[in-house]
């Protein structure tokens, strides 16, 4: 068996299906082993060919995406599947109730023929199915995919980022981390299967501290999730708004394509500050901007969490979080769908604890309540 990433594309579009493919070929570290036409044949196919990742059109005649996914995880539980739809509010609600059911990731389709947007979205395409694939994760650190679609040039400003800085003083004991004044987190690749799981738990808590995220999505997807937490958490959890105060009790997503970050006014009131600043990491919304602009406002009593993702993003904030006093934790290995951003805070010595999934949400409950 080639060392290759071995790929299915199922899309209905046999054209869309010729240019995966070759820009996967172009790649060199993918071979695409299977093509469908819906997800009945894929599932035949399935059966027949292991692959490492699926490419999964939403829509499709015969047999979609959502009624294949279960059958060809039950066939190959250790395929990722990757959710492929266009930048619609019904296909967003679509993607990610997938990844509640298991896919591991989604894509959206370029919604133009624009070259530069086109472009992007092969560069995603690569940097996610090489994220996924079994084989390559504990090797490779693909650049990780852009949450927006932001021009190229605009992007590369970005592309060679400073040595995250040493922390400055000791890092916050995890047994200290009690009564604090604001939780932020950070996560992207396997981000909203891993932030559901979490607030189920908060169901029921006393909270008294705002909540910021950033999970890196695209417009539309956002809005989707936030609504998903907010069901799954019993709090409000919405796209954080410019200029809106914070208020203890509420839980505020960054939007896709705006960093979320916030500001002290007075001496006391906190507003939400969105903009469009270039990315970071590659990424707008991005972990880093949220992260450096709360540890000037709460200082010692802000905590962060660092979930599962792709790349680096969240490191560089993570690094001011201990400047200021406040403290990190971030997800194990084992429990990431990629281990790429609590891996690298953990290497630049940031994260005061290492938990697994199911121990995140019992600590945070306990450090804001």
């Amino acid at each position: 068996m080639s060392d290759r990433i071995r790929v299915m594309l199922v899309d209905d579009s046999a054209v869309v299906r010729g240019l995966f493919d070759r820009a996967l070929r172009e790649d060199g570290a993918f071979e695409v082993v299977a093509s469908a036409a819906n997800g009945e044949i894929a599932i035949s196919m399935l059966r027949k060919t292991p692959v490492d990742v699926i490419v999964l059109d939403v829509e499709m005649p015969v047999m979609d995406g959502m009624t294949a996914l279960p059958e060809l995880l039950a066939i190959a539980p250790k395929t990722r599947v990757i959710m492929a739809s266009t930048l619609s509010t019904r296909n967003a609600e679509i993607s990610v109730r997938a990844m509640q059911m298991g896919a591991a990731d989604y894509i959206a389709k370029p919604s133009t023929r624009d070259a530069g947007q086109v472009s992007e979205f092969y560069r995603e395409l690569i940097a996610k199915v090489k994220a996924l694939a079994p084989h390559v994760r504990a090797t490779s650190n693909p650049v990780p995919p852009a949450a927006s679609k932001a021009p190229a040039a605009q992007a590369r400003t970005h592309e060679m980022p400073s040595p995250i800085p040493a922390p400055t003083q000791a890092l916050k004991r995890a047994e200290q981390m009690r009564s604090m004044e604001a939780l932020a987190i950070a996560s992207s690749t396997g981000g909203p299967q891993a932030l559901l799981h979490i607030f189920r738990e908060f169901r029921g808590v006393s909270l008294r501290t705002p909540i910021f995220i950033t999970q890196q999505m695209p417009p539309n997807f956002t809005a989707i999730l936030a609504d998903h937490i907010s069901k799954a958490s019993g709090f409000d959890c919405h796209e954080a708004i410019d200029e809106e105060e914070v208020k203890p009790g509420i839980i505020y997503l960054a939007p896709g394509d705006y960093h979320l970050t916030a500001t002290r006014v007075g001496t006391s009131a906190c507003r939400i500050k969105l903009n469009q600043d270039p990315p970071e990491n590659f990424c707008r919304p991005s972990a880093d901007p949220m992260f450096r602009s709360l540890a000037k406002i709460y200082n010692d009593k802000l905590v962060a969490a660092v979930l599962t993702g792709l790349g680096s993003d969240g490191a560089r904030g993570a690094s001011a979080i201990v400047a200021s006093g406040g403290g990190v934790v971030t997800q194990d290995e084992a429990s990431c769908v990629v281990y790429g951003m609590p891996k690298s805070v953990a290497d630049a010595k940031l994260t005061s604890a290492v938990f697994a999934l199911n121990a995140i949400a019992p600590f945070l409950i306990k450090a804001v309540t």
